[in-house]
């Protein structure tokens, strides 16, 4: 017997977190009852439908990296029917869901998978897992970009609520037009994070792009195309996220 929330994560249907919005709101029903929150259920004798659909097989995993373009949602749907990253998805062998996301006007590495336990790990912020940026910003005219830079890297709470200071390192500057580039890893992945903190110490941020997240890089991957993780990076991952 296993718990429906690990059995819909193992699945790939969804995150343990959302199998229990699922389970709460009345779509999983186990041999026609509705499902209760902490219910157990055997994939191998009953039948376990979710929305009207019956889980029936579990899912080879699948694992894909995606460079997301700007103007694509991280999402499977959008109820304005806006551009996803689904929609790039051209034959993949099955449903995947991104693994946090990019805003909509942000570019570069997304993670895809239907292994929920992953993606909860890869999110979660215990397990820091490094995400790498390229993020080309405007300094103001008051103050030189090191000084910008370091208000940067002391920044920790905005609007309430706490971030951890990010490694930040200038790539590549262009003192006439206050432009830079800036190196910056993080381990969080809150929500919007890049452009707050840029934001709170006087930088306009003019593009961004995630170019690596854990062992996984971009490497030379055109933007909206995607690849399938080698085994050898699944296992880093899963090693990094101590499973």
């Amino acid at each position: 017997m296993i718990r429906l929330q690990k059995l819909l994560s193992q699945y790939g249907v969804c995150s343990r977190r959302k199998a229990e919005e699922l389970i709460q709101s009345g779509k999983v029903t186990v041999n026609g009852t509705t499902a209760k929150l902490g219910q157990s259920a055997d994939p191998e004798v009953d039948k376990i439908c979710v929305g009207g659909t019956l889980l029936e097989t579990v899912p080879d995993k699948l694992y894909i990296a995606l460079n997301k373009p700007r103007g694509y949602l991280s999402a499977v749907s959008d109820d304005r029917e806006r551009k996803t990253v689904t929609d790039l998805l051209t034959e993949v062998p099955g449903r995947v869901y991104p693994v946090g996301r990019l805003d909509l006007t942000s570019e570069g590495l997304l993670l895809l998978t239907n292994d929920g336990e992953l993606t909860k790990r890869l999110t979660h912020p215990s397990y820091a897992i490094p995400k790498y940026y390229r993020v080309r910003v405007r300094f103001p005219k008051s103050e030189p970009l090191e000084a910008a830079v370091a208000k940067l890297s002391e920044v920790s709470v905005i609007d309430g609520v706490q971030y951890q200071a990010p490694q930040v390192r200038v790539t590549e500057r262009d003192t006439a037009a206050r432009t830079a580039m800036l190196q910056m890893t993080l381990t969080e992945g809150k929500n919007r994070e890049i452009r707050k903190l840029c934001e709170a110490a006087g930088l306009e941020v003019l593009r961004l792009n995630r170019v690596g997240e854990g062992n996984v890089k971009l490497d030379g991957l055109s933007s909206g195309k995607w690849r399938a993780l080698e085994t050898s990076e699944v296992r880093e991952l899963k090693k990094m996220c101590k499973m």
